[in-house]
């Protein structure tokens, strides 16, 4: 079950914080329920930015957060510095920061994990003629498994008559995908299961791009590729364009 609010949780529930993250108002408000059981199940690479955002106002720097305002991601970490933040969406919107800015403090960004990252450094490229001595992160906040699938997508789309992309239609990262093939001059169609797949898309098509969201259940891909066999012959290939090694420990409730 799915909510909004912490209000919302039936009594002796178990509630999972997701991986997006949340404001520490909801993180409270969840402790204060001595009835529930809570797995916080943050994104450490989420984690980090709230933590750089905590830094960063601790030192009363200006506050740039590049990414979509109404994204839960977004809405967590503009929790963690009441605000201080401005949020940036797009290059255009950097030539009317300096007005909301408060003179004679120093300016750091940072950005939602799950964005695309030539669009990122689109944005970031804009701060910087800007503000020449912004201050950036320390590491890249862009999440790598979301940097690779992008990477991915820009290797194959050239050679794709069609890229289907798996993934929810409120993912940010999964909506970046299609972005991403499209901007490489592919059709891409986004699909939340295979019972979304048009057979009207397949005209014509002889070579079909598959990638996934970053939090996609490998049985969504494998439910695509056995449809797509059993419309003819496939000859399948799988591109390997990154080898991921990162590993994450389960939250401390759950080990």
């Amino acid at each position: 079950m799915f909510v909004e609010e912490i209000d919302e949780v039936p009594e002796r529930a178990v509630v999972v914080l997701a991986a997006h993250g949340v404001s520490p108002a909801v993180r409270q408000q969840a402790a204060e329920r001595s009835d529930l059981k809570v797995i916080d199940a943050t994104c450490p690479l989420v984690a980090k930015v709230h933590t750089e955002a905590r830094r960063y106002a601790s030192q009363d720097y200006n506050l740039v957060l590049i990414g979509h305002a109404d994204h839960e991601e977004v809405i967590g970490t503009l929790g963690e510095a009441p605000g201080r933040f401005h949020v940036v969406e797009g290059a255009d919107d950097v030539g009317r920061l300096e007005l909301a800015l408060e003179p004679r403090r120093p300016v750091a960004y940072l950005t939602q994990t799950t964005l695309a990252t030539d669009e990122t450094a689109e944005i970031v490229a804009a701060l910087r003629r800007r503000f020449p001595e912004i201050t950036a992160p320390p590491a890249d906040d862009i999440c790598y498994a979301t940097q690779n699938r992008q990477d991915a997508v820009r290797q194959i789309a050239h050679r794709c008559d069609l890229m289907l992309v798996v993934g929810s239609t409120n993912s940010s990262n999964t909506a970046r995908l299609v972005e991403v093939a499209r901007r490489e001059g592919c059709r891409a169609e986004l699909i939340e299961d295979v019972s979304q797949l048009e057979l009207g898309w397949l005209a014509g098509v002889t070579t079909v791009g598959l990638t996934a969201g970053a939090s996609a259940p490998d049985l969504l891909v494998q439910e695509v590729l056995d449809t797509l066999r059993l419309l003819g012959p496939v000859c399948l290939s799988e591109e390997r364009t990154a080898e991921e090694t990162v590993r994450f420990s389960l939250p401390t409730q759950v080990r």
